[in-house]
């Protein structure tokens, strides 16, 4: 069965560039050769510590900045060489929830003109049909038409975010990259955008890129999770096995951290994470790792089997 979404070796480099002439003097490693794969109507979890290029990645596959190189595939269309023209009909499938509802609506405009702007670029609607539609909109996402002439500084930010899911929801999209969609509300708002967002799921049959770092959001929410360090993915699978039976150390360090986590003891990771700009040989986690053999230092680990869905990059797993 093709995968609804499937992204193979897709990498992301930022050039720096110094000097008079703006020669290229090195880059910023953001994705490097990552490998995901989306099944249709499910909930992939993307988790991480912050910079570690989860947002990135969202944006290269969903077309909002052009990869270095990689492919990204909507059932089994490459997309990454269509050109604007074409890909403007692709963007009505794939749309985004951004982080900070604060930042991601415009201040001036009002929640009906925010929310009829989709409409205006992409569709062939009348003005009755784009009213008709906005109320719709807002009535999927707990609002009524009476905050039509409202502007975004009169919402508190759950209001926002609902007002920023339904804008997402406007072209009747396939796939929705959420990028920390709840990180900026407080706890108990986050549970009420969270089962919004299963609610939309289960109705729209939608398929989800959950991206956080919060792994008791991921847990909630997702069917399956991939653990990304330094731009790379170190462990995939199904979120109940991850949780009980995590591989990778660094997944293992991640879940130790997670208040009443089910571990027997925690594990703290020592020092930062290095720069992008200059990242460690072989292993990338291999500065931090507490089972750091002389290997890990000189090479790549490859992929491990675990079990028909659970997959890890760990030399450690190859020894055992």
């Amino acid at each position: 069965m093709t995968p609804f979404i499937k992204v193979k070796n897709l990498t992301k480099e930022f050039p720096i560039k110094k000097g008079f002439f703006n020669k290229q003097v090195g880059a910023v490693h953001a994705v490097n050769n990552i490998d995901l794969e989306i099944k249709k109507g499910e909930t992939l979890g993307l988790v991480g510590e912050s910079g570690c290029g989860k947002s990135t990645a969202g944006r290269c596959i969903l077309g909002l900045m052009p990869p270095t190189s990689g492919s990204v595939k909507l059932e089994g269309e490459e997309i990454t060489t269509h050109d604007s023209k074409t890909f403007r009909a692709l963007r009505k499938r794939m749309q985004i929830i951004f982080q900070n509802p604060y930042s991601s609506l415009n201040p001036r405009m009002s929640v009906e003109k925010i929310l009829k702007e989709p409409l205006i670029i992409h569709e062939n609607f009348s003005k009755k049909e784009q009213k008709k539609r906005v109320i719709d909109l807002l009535e999927m996402v707990g609002l009524n038409e009476g905050v039509l002439g409202r502007h975004p500084h009169e919402f508190s930010g759950g209001q926002r975010q609902r007002i920023g899911i339904a804008r997402a929801l406007a072209l009747n999209p396939e796939f929705i990259v959420a990028d920390e969609p709840v990180s900026a509300l407080d706890i108990s708002i986050q549970a009420q955008i969270l089962n919004l967002m299963q609610q939309l799921k289960k109705d729209l049959n939608l398929t989800y890129l959950f991206i956080s770092h919060d792994l008791s959001v991921i847990r909630y929410i997702c069917d399956r999770v991939a653990v990304m360090y330094l731009g790379e993915i170190v462990e995939t699978a199904p979120v109940k096995e991850l949780f009980e039976n995590p591989k990778h150390p660094y997944t293992q360090a991640l879940l130790s951290s997670v208040p009443g986590a089910e571990t027997s003891k925690k594990i703290i990771l020592k020092g930062d994470i290095p720069s992008p700009v200059n990242p460690p040989s072989g292993c990338k986690f291999h500065t931090r790792c507490l089972y750091v053999m002389d290997v890990c230092k000189e090479k790549c680990p490859q992929i491990v089997k675990i079990s028909e869905e659970h997959f890890a990059n760990c030399h450690l797993l190859r020894s055992a």
